[in-house]
């Protein structure tokens, strides 16, 4: 059910407003076409500012876009309130069942009630590369050139921000202590060593099906999780009771190479807020080249062996471990997270 009225032009609005800021992007008009730049210019030369009492930040999410790329909106104004030292403003999800799910809005100020608050000037930001610093510090200066009491700063629709684990410990602690956390309903045995597995399939198996090219810097194969499987199970010899979970879409038939596994439970019905909370709760995760397990990933208080090469950064951790396309990774810093951890495994020296 939805949070928030989604009107059907709403998506055609998006869509045509997508064009125009890909249209201006990197040319003069990508940030004269603002009065926020302007506004800029004008009191530049200003040096004296009030305080920012009440000047908040917000980012509107996706609405026709998934849980994954809908976190990623909101993490961007999260981490940008940061950086420039602003209040954060939380715009709720596409539907009542994620924002409680999520909690990320307790506690938070609405974006939609300033929205609504006559006393409050909103203000649109140009839409800026956030690998750019140029462009970064000017934002900044826009930012700082306003002197209004109250104002509203709204990032652009989409506006990215690559690294997104710059949040990580904020966003961890959010979700585990939301309501939400007191009606889990885990199917793991706490008395078990629980890893989960995400394989993406559903949408890119349509692009390949359909011959988008894209599909193939998301895709990884059976064989890879397979591989990363194995190799974490030598170093589990002295562990019990592990039990493994494979979450995904198809059927069992899709994924023959696991069947070696006396383990193995396949979690390929399983709801998207379940499995992004056994993703989240895992003693051990294996992501895909997914935000949908990344997200969970970053949230994860277990150890998390990901794709090294993917689009958003990791944190500097040692309960993160990065994996390469071939299944590959440091078996020594997967053994160091196991102790960091206090888990007993097999001891790796050099």
């Amino acid at each position: 059910m939805p949070l928030l009225p989604f009107p059907k032009y709403e998506k055609l609005a998006r869509r045509l407003r997508g064009l125009f800021l890909d249209k201006i992007h990197n040319t003069p008009l990508q940030f004269r076409s603002y009065i926020a730049y302007w506004n800029y210019q004008l009191n530049k030369k200003n040096k004296s500012a009030l305080a920012a009492k009440e000047h908040y930040i917000a980012e509107k999410p996706n609405y026709g876009a998934g849980i994954g790329h809908q976190l990623a909106n909101w993490n961007t104004s999260y981490y940008y309130a940061g950086v420039y030292n602003l209040l954060f403003a939380h715009f709720p999800f596409s539907n009542k069942k994620w924002e409680h799910f999520l909690g990320f809005g307790e506690n938070e100020t609405s974006a939609l009630a300033l929205l609504k608050n006559p006393g409050f000037k909103k203000v649109r930001l140009p839409r800026f590369n956030s690998e750019n610093q140029e462009e970064v510090a000017l934002v900044g200066k826009i930012i700082q050139s306003y002197r209004d009491d109250k104002i509203l700063f709204l990032l652009e629709q989409d506006q990215g921000y690559m690294r997104q684990c710059d949040t990580t410990a904020d966003l961890s602690r959010k979700f585990f202590a939301a309501g939400a956390r007191k009606e889990n309903k885990l199917f793991y045995d706490a008395g078990n060593f629980n890893i989960a597995i995400h394989i993406r399939r559903g949408d890119i198996v349509a692009m390949k099906q359909t011959g988008d090219a894209n599909w193939q810097e998301r895709w990884l194969n059976n064989d890879y999780y397979v591989s990363v499987l194995k190799q974490v199970l030598l170093l589990l010899t002295t562990v019990r009771n592990i039990q493994v979970y494979l979450f995904s879409q198809g059927n069992k038939e899709d994924f023959p190479e696991f069947e070696q596994f006396s383990n193995i439970h396949y979690c390929l019905d399983t709801n998207a807020y379940d499995s992004f909370l056994h993703l989240a709760c895992a003693d051990l995760l294996i992501s895909s080249k997914s935000s949908f397990s990344y997200k969970p990933a970053l949230l994860s208080k277990g150890i998390k062996l990901c794709p090294a090469n993917f689009w958003h950064a990791y944190p500097a951790s040692p309960d993160f471990v990065l994996v390469d396309d071939n299944a590959d990774f440091d078996k020594k810093k997967l053994a160091d997270a196991f102790e960091y951890k206090n888990i007993k495994s097999t001891k790796i020296t050099g």
